[in-house]
């Protein structure tokens, strides 16, 4: 497959068991934990997907992801909202502010993987 992603998480174990299936599936895996600096971090190098934690330290997930919607050189990139708190408003809000995906934490790895292969494919 051989594309790029950029996994934005400030948790140690999900930053670690991400990074393991994604680059065993052959992707690119890069991390960034803070969610005050994501926006400069994205920018460095547009990735072919950003999969986004809600709640970061500095600034929150949502805020990122209206970022990325309105700079021209992220707003079609695919975005996997990553979060422990599932609830319909979150998932709204998400959805709302241009998600392409909403995924709850805990996750089985074979559908975290099946929802990255259908993102990666335009």
């Amino acid at each position: 497959m051989g594309q790029r992603v950029l996994l934005i998480e400030d948790e140690p174990n999900i930053i670690e068991a991400i990074s393991y299936i994604l680059s065993k599936d052959g992707w690119t895996v890069h991390t960034h934990s803070d969610g005050e600096t994501a926006m400069d971090k994205v920018l460095q190098g547009v990735p072919d997907l950003v999969i986004l934690d809600v709640m970061l330290p500095g600034r929150s997930g949502y805020d990122i992801l209206r970022d990325l919607r309105s700079d021209s050189a992220t707003a079609d990139v695919p975005v996997m909202m990553l979060t422990a708190r599932g609830q319909a408003k979150d998932r709204d809000m998400a959805i709302r502010l241009g998600a392409t995906h909403f995924m709850t934490k805990p996750f089985s790895n074979a559908d975290f993987l099946e929802s990255v292969r259908a993102l990666a494919t335009p």
